[in-house]
């Protein structure tokens, strides 16, 4: 197993572990990313950002614990904080204008929904989205998402209640706008 490899090593920053790291978990990070952002570039961009800050920096003790919960959490809070930036550096005045020439109407409908729920995940707790994306994204049980992130069935059970209520909450506030 990778973690073993990694655990061995005196250095655990070396490339053949981080190359190993990034072959195995990769495509999780990308599917959770692109899950978040629903952006091709912006998910590849998380998955660069997530793995480079694990090159420039001792691996953490959590990654050797649980490399599948630490990189769900590594690549959705990247998700969101790509998220933000992009909402921070939006142009300001005539953007319907600038939209239009970039992206036909029938483009821009289909695209307001997964905008919408973008801006509503950002507004989420990371620990919320965490369980979010596990849930409806990747599928896994409550029993398996509490396994991945170290607490009890009922625990996440009652997160994901309130998770999900609080993003109907945004979401049908953002439409009403």
């Amino acid at each position: 197993m990778v973690l073993e490899a990694v655990s061995r090593m005196p250095d655990k920053r070396s490339p053949r572990a981080l190359e190993d790291l990034f072959r195995d978990h990769s495509e999780l990070v990308y599917r959770t990313a692109y899950s978040i952002v629903n952006n091709v570039s912006d998910a590849e961009d998380v998955v660069q950002n997530v793995f480079l800050q694990l090159a420039r920096r001792q691996l953490p003790p959590d990654l050797a614990r649980n490399t599948k919960g630490y990189l769900y959490r590594a690549a959705i809070n990247a998700s969101l904080n790509t998220i933000r930036s992009k909402r921070r550096y939006e142009l300001v005045g005539d953007s319907e204008g600038l939209d239009g020439v970039a992206n036909p109407p029938d483009l821009r409908e289909n695209e307001q929904p997964h905008r919408h729920l973008a801006q509503a995940l950002a507004e989420l707790k990371p620990e919320a989205v965490h369980i979010l994306v596990l849930r409806y994204v990747h599928g896994y049980s409550d029993a398996h998402i509490a396994k991945l992130l170290g607490t009890s069935r009922t625990v996440i059970a009652v997160r994901l209640f309130r998770s999900r209520a609080r993003l109907k909450t945004l979401l049908r506030d953002m439409g009403e706008k």
